[in-house]
């Protein structure tokens, strides 16, 4: 049986939103019969070695121990500096709550992946993501903690444009370990992404199913409002928690 132990990485669910497009909480709206921050959290926790949840919602807690933020009502960018500061770890992964879709074997795919080429350049981007049809998705992104500075200075200046303070956060890191500007934010179109070898040797969230695949227009789709909601619902054997 395939068996691994979750790496050494900080897992957190981003959770804090106000959810007002929807108009109730999305991390406890249930799909599949369970709340959107169980599928997050557990997740997360096939692969790293802790999760937490970032909100300051106090009903969260029962799903994994909670993170508030130090800046409120400031949008995710909140919630990852919460996060990054509240570490041990050099990196850390982020999930948004209202991504069920986007598979496990990706997210731990990616994941070796990215630490793979840390170890090898000893050094480099310290801003990992994807982009989808021209748009960054930073609901589920690699940070190492060094970003966490940068978060911090753009939410006291008032500045809550979180892809941007990435951006710059990453380029000034790669300056600082005197790499090119654009080395440190690593954020590249999704390809084709096609698990399946190792089925049958191990739990079924390690490869994807054809299911998935005819979903995968919805792998960095969040669920803002009702109607997306309504539509997630006719996907739910895609699934893998």
């Amino acid at each position: 049986m395939v068996s691994r132990v979750p790496e050494e990485v900080g897992g957190y669910v981003l959770a804090g939103g106000q959810s007002s497009r929807m108009g109730r909480n999305k991390a406890l709206l249930e799909l599949a019969g369970k709340p959107l921050i169980r599928h997050a959290v557990k997740k997360l926790r096939r692969i790293c070695i802790d999760v937490r949840v970032l909100s300051d919602n106090v009903e969260l807690a029962e799903y994994a121990p909670i993170v508030p933020d130090i800046h409120h009502g400031c949008g995710p960018m909140s919630g990852m500096e919460a996060g990054l500061l509240h570490s041990i770890f050099e990196w850390n992964l982020f999930l948004a709550v209202d991504m069920p879709f986007l598979p496990t074997a990706f997210i731990s795919s990616w994941l070796r992946v990215w630490l793979r080429e840390e170890k090898r350049e000893r050094g480099g981007a310290r801003v990992r993501m994807f982009t989808v049809d021209g748009q960054s998705q930073p609901g589920f992104c690699l940070l190492h903690r060094d970003v966490a500075p940068f978060l911090t200075a753009a939410l006291e200046q008032g500045n809550y444009k979180l892809l941007p303070t990435l951006e710059a956060a990453g380029r000034a890191l790669s300056l600082k370990q005197g790499l090119l500007p654009g080395v440190g934010c690593w954020n590249v179109p999704v390809t084709g992404f096609r698990s399946t070898r190792g089925k049958g040797q191990g739990e079924e969230w390690r490869y994807t199913t054809e299911a998935q695949q005819a979903a995968k227009h919805l792998w960095f789709a969040n669920l803002n409002t009702p109607e997306e909601f309504a539509e997630a619902e006719r996907f739910v054997d895609a699934l893998d928690t």
